[in-house]
């Protein structure tokens, strides 16, 4: 399966942060904590180029708490400052001033030294879909200015919003970028619901997702669903896609198993953190990559 998703407002979004570029004092990236590297648009580095970066691994109550710190670590050794957060409950949200404030201070010590009147910092935030932009922003205006939603897209314009007196916020539509390179990045995006479900063939995202789960954590899939060793180390994925299909009542007319209600429900019930809480990737794990997508081609 070849994943790609770069509908007509995005390829807008990409031109009209490069115009507002030049008035912006630092750039918010969030990532999602569970898949930090996968969510990272490398188009974003092109477009922001040496401007001011705070990034934020938000949904970080979704993801696996030591592996996120293990993310943390990697990025602080080079260079980034990263902040893990929960835009939802609002968890780290109060160092994100202190941080732009911190990686501004230079630029507005020279204004000030130079006699120009202090005045709120302008920072662009920029993310792929559905890592939780706009839940963000509502938090930090504490207001609902942002349109919010479970799915991708739903912010299609920029537009300006304070965040008390200390920072103007620029939000902006996601944006995925044009191609994948590598398959695997497409295949934890939508484990991770970047890419809306009507486009890709959620079978084989659960096959993936279920690969993983029974190298990484073999345990939440035995809890969740009541299943046997046998079956979660089968030879292959049929048997387990059947014993959660029944456990749930996923039937078709003669007793058949319905595989697309199946992988509806259960990428469902791993998005909302009911399987626990999980990564997709850490950062020692991108030399194993090609065997994952070699494994997961196969079935």
């Amino acid at each position: 399966m070849t994943i790609q998703w770069f509908p007509g407002h995005m390829a807008k979004a990409r031109r009209q942060v490069t115009e507002k570029l030049s008035v912006i004092d630092v750039v918010i990236e969030l990532a999602d904590a569970r898949v930090p590297a996968a969510s990272r648009n490398p188009m974003i580095d092109e477009i922001i180029s040496n401007k001011p970066r705070l990034l934020l691994l938000n949904k970080a109550d979704l993801a696996d708490p030591r592996t996120t710190q293990a993310w943390l670590a990697h990025y602080e050794k080079q260079g980034v400052m990263a902040i893990a957060i929960d835009a939802q409950s609002g968890q780290g949200l109060k160092a994100i001033i202190t941080s732009c404030q911190l990686l501004t201070k230079e630029k507005f010590d020279k204004m000030r030294a130079k006699g120009i009147k202090p005045r709120a910092i302008r920072a662009l935030i920029v993310g792929i879909p559905n890592v939780g932009k706009s839940t963000l922003i509502n938090k930090l205006a504490r207001k609902n200015i942002a349109k919010t939603g479970d799915r991708p897209g739903v912010t299609q314009a920029q537009q300006w919003i304070k965040v008390g007196k200390e920072i103007e916020l620029l939000d902006t539509p996601g944006i995925l970028w044009p191609k994948f390179e590598d398959q695997l990045v497409g295949l934890r995006l939508a484990t991770t619901g970047a890419i809306k479900d009507s486009i890709i063939n959620l079978q084989e995202v659960m096959v993936y997702a279920i690969k993983y789960l029974r190298e990484y954590y073999p345990n939440v899939l035995k809890e969740r669903y009541d299943m046997s060793e046998d079956i979660l180390f089968s030879e292959d994925v049929v048997p387990i896609f059947d014993h959660i299909g029944r456990k749930r009542g996923l039937l078709m007319s003669g007793g058949f198993i319905d595989y697309d209600k199946t992988s509806d429900l259960f990428l469902r019930e791993l998005r909302a953190g009911k399987l626990g809480r999980l990564s997709f990737e850490n950062p020692a794990m991108h030399r194993e990559d090609d065997k994952i997508l070699e494994e997961s081609a196969q079935e």
